[in-house]
């Protein structure tokens, strides 16, 4: 018996043609002998559209597009794209990157279906797309990471001057003005003064009404990849190394302007300090499936986490999957791994007694 897959893609979301190019590399690398593929496509309006069961790999993204005029009938959505006829899909692959997608929302409709989902549940999901959340977790269990501040619109709208005297004092520059809640570097930007902070604030709150502002250290950007449930596993490290000033959303996607190193030129101790905080930060968001952490290796020697992302980018060229790759695990079979893990977690859920 084939496992039926339903790839979740697209997505009402600044990061919808990122998730397009994810879901086309993810039915490449698909094994049509063992899995049942079932595209599950969301428009950039919102609306869910079935496609037919696929047979051979999409030859491009536009394969993966379908209109919006074969849409289920509902507002924007009905629970019949999660079947095959009559029975339900065996596992459902969200390959959806930020709002609307990988905070924890598409998750909960998940849960409320009782279906295997890949990847990280509603609270780590929500968690980790919300930096200031994610790093005030963090702080609480002890992982170093930089000095931070963060602003709502609405603050910022009443006291701007107050806002920028504050972010100032507490981080000076250079800083990094980011969107709480967004992915794939979209809206980040890098201030070495006054004039720039103006012009940070302005670009990230046109994507969300929350943001974070961390003080700029010289360091090295070094990743690692984990995998697994309760008990994660670690890659390889790896280091970016960006041509440009820092890697923000061209760099990432658009003119490869960026060199991948791995695995990272680091200690073997560094290397186990590191596998030690991403399993710390993974336990406490309380993570599932995968995530890609990222760190800082400081020039003085610190290692500092920076964030974790619990839908990392996930093409073959891609750092989580080199990451795995250099580790021994090729992009199919990580797949293959990862939907192994979903089937495993929802099983162990099944057993739990919600009434007395």
């Amino acid at each position: 018996m084939k496992t039926k897959i339903g790839l979740l893609y697209g997505g009402k979301s600044a990061e919808h043609k990122v998730s397009m190019q994810t879901a086309l590399a993810v039915t490449r690398a698909l094994d049509f002998s063992k899995f049942e593929i079932h595209p599950i496509y969301i428009t950039e309006e919102g609306e869910w559209v079935k496609g037919q069961q696929l047979d051979t790999p999409p030859e491009d993204v536009k394969a993966l597009e379908f209109s919006s005029k074969s849409a289920l009938p509902s507002p924007a959505f009905s629970p019949a794209v999660f079947q095959n006829g009559n029975s339900k899909l065996d596992v459902i692959f969200p390959l959806l990157h930020g709002p609307n997608g990988e905070d924890g929302t598409v998750q909960g409709l998940l849960e409320l279906l009782n279906l295997p989902y890949v990847g990280n549940g509603v609270l780590a999901s929500a968690a980790g797309m919300d930096k200031i959340i994610m790093k005030n977790i963090f702080a609480q269990v002890g992982l170093a990471q930089v000095d931070y501040v963060s602003f709502l619109k609405s603050e910022w709208e009443k006291e701007a001057s107050a806002v920028y005297e504050k972010t100032e004092e507490k981080l000076g520059y250079p800083c990094f003005v980011k969107p709480a809640n967004l992915g794939s570097s979209v809206g980040i930007s890098k201030c070495t003064s006054r004039a720039e902070l103006e012009n940070a604030f302005e670009e990230a709150f046109q994507f969300d009404r929350k943001i974070i502002i961390e003080q700029g250290v010289i360091a090295r950007e070094i990743e690692m990849g984990v995998l697994g449930n309760d008990d994660p596993e670690c890659s390889v490290c790896g280091e970016i190394v960006p041509k440009k000033d820092f890697y923000d959303y061209t760099a990432k996607y658009e003119d490869g302007n960026t060199a991948l190193i791995i695995p990272a030129e680091i200690s073997a101790d560094q290397y186990e300090e590191l596998k030690e905080m991403a399993v710390k930060a993974y336990k406490a968001l309380d993570c599932s499936g995968l995530v890609r952490a990222d760190f800082f290796l400081a020039n003085d020697g610190r290692l500092l986490i920076n964030e974790v992302n619990t839908m990392p980018g996930f093409t073959p060229f891609s750092m989580f999957p080199l990451l795995w790759k250099h580790t021994g695990l090729e992009y199919p079979k990580l797949i293959e791994r990862l939907v192994q893990l979903a089937i495993e977690r929802h099983e162990q859920k099944q057993n739990i007694k919600y009434t007395i």
